[in-house]
């Protein structure tokens, strides 16, 4: 990205000599990914297949900093039922719990993480056998499937969930059965679950320990708060009705502000929760489709988006409450080499943006 950059900071002329980008050739096209934030796992990321059929595939992948190789560990990549919609790392920089990764799709299942220099601890069910002299113990195991409906042994596909940073037993999911279920994932039960809006909810994201919001085919944004449960606050809809609106960011640094996206529209709207109804700004840069918002984890003012014009752009959103002649334009560029359709920025390394664009997952230094 910094090659595209039109500001220059002290030191960039070093950080041009080392690479800016380093890629990975998944074996097929990647939709869902994410970072790790444990801080003994740098540059540790979890991708999954878009393939239609049936056995779908999870891979853990990791850059070597010495060699600029990203490579995927064999021990740790485990087939999958159906195409993940999303994979989140247990929300632990202090590594202070089992090393955990959920992922959603006709479930949400939250899967073990064993590696070679861990102990393993009494949480770990199955006992591997290995053979003499090989190192076994790097596995992934599932821990455990989680249905939200209790009346069946199937449930409405999950379309998104966020795992709460405040509180990481916690875990919020978002169904197509209009529903929002918040887990408790130690206990492997629901803590509640609500009818969040009239129509398929797309995306959950929490913005506080008992705080979350949700967006939906509705074209409705709602917030929720756990200690009053019978009542939700629409923070905006979308302009044209019954457009559905398809993802949703919560600014981590300042929860006044969030940023959501409408279905095949090339637009990313920023709300600021005070104020509903208004947009505090429409970011309108991009060429088509907007499939991926990002806040950054360490700033309150930078937003990156994503989307089929192959563009990843960094805004700075400082001047968000003035308006800007002609609109805001990007600080930073990025063009891919296909339509993007998943990007997330490190909460432990935040000058590196990972995308995903067919089968390649790029990070970038930004």
């Amino acid at each position: 990205m910094g090659a595209n950059s039109n500001h220059n900071q002290d030191g960039s002329d070093e950080q041009q000599r080392r690479s800016e980008i380093y890629t990975y050739e998944a074996p097929w096209h990647i939709y869902a990914m994410n970072w790790s934030v444990r801080r003994d796992k740098k540059y540790r990321l979890a991708i999954a297949s878009l393939l239609e059929q049936y056995p779908n595939r999870v891979e853990i992948v990791q850059l070597d900093d010495s060699n600029g190789e990203i490579r995927s560990d064999p021990t740790l990549s485990f087939e999958h039922p159906y195409p993940p919609t999303k994979v989140i790392f247990i929300p632990d920089k202090e590594c202070q719990k089992p090393d955990l990764l959920a992922t959603s799709s006709d479930f949400l299942r939250i899967w073990r993480i064993s590696d070679d220099d861990e102990t393993g601890d009494e949480e770990s069910v199955s006992v591997s056998v290995v053979p003499n002299g090989s190192s076994g113990s790097r596995k992934v195991e599932m821990k455990s499937l989680l249905n939200n409906n209790r009346n069946s042994e199937f449930c409405g596909p999950v379309t998104s969930f966020d795992w709460n940073e405040a509180e990481p037993k916690r875990i919020g999911m978002s169904s197509i059965d209009t529903t929002c279920t918040i887990w408790d994932i130690e206990r492997e039960t629901v803590d509640t679950q609500l009818i969040a809006h009239d129509k398929e909810v797309y995306d959950i994201a929490w913005g506080g320990v008992g705080v979350f919001a949700s967006v939906s085919a509705d074209g409705s944004v709602r917030v929720f708060d756990l200690r009053d449960k019978e009542h939700s606050t629409i923070i905006y809809e979308s302009s044209e009705p019954d457009t559905p609106l398809v993802r949703l960011g919560w600014n981590k640094q300042d929860p006044r502000y969030m940023a959501t996206i409408i279905m095949d529209s090339a637009k990313v709207v920023v709300l600021d929760i005070r104020f509903p109804t208004l947009p505090v700004v429409e970011l309108q840069r991009h060429q088509a489709s907007v499939n991926a918002i990002a806040w950054a984890p360490h700033s309150s003012c930078h937003i990156c988006t994503a989307g089929d014009d192959s563009q990843a752009l960094i805004w700075d959103l400082s001047s968000m409450g003035q308006p800007v002649e002609g609109g805001l334009d990007p600080i930073l560029a990025y063009t891919a080499g296909a339509e993007i359709e998943q990007l997330q920025w490190s909460s432990s390394q935040p000058d590196w943006v990972a995308i995903a664009f067919a089968s390649k997952l790029q990070i970038l230094r930004v």
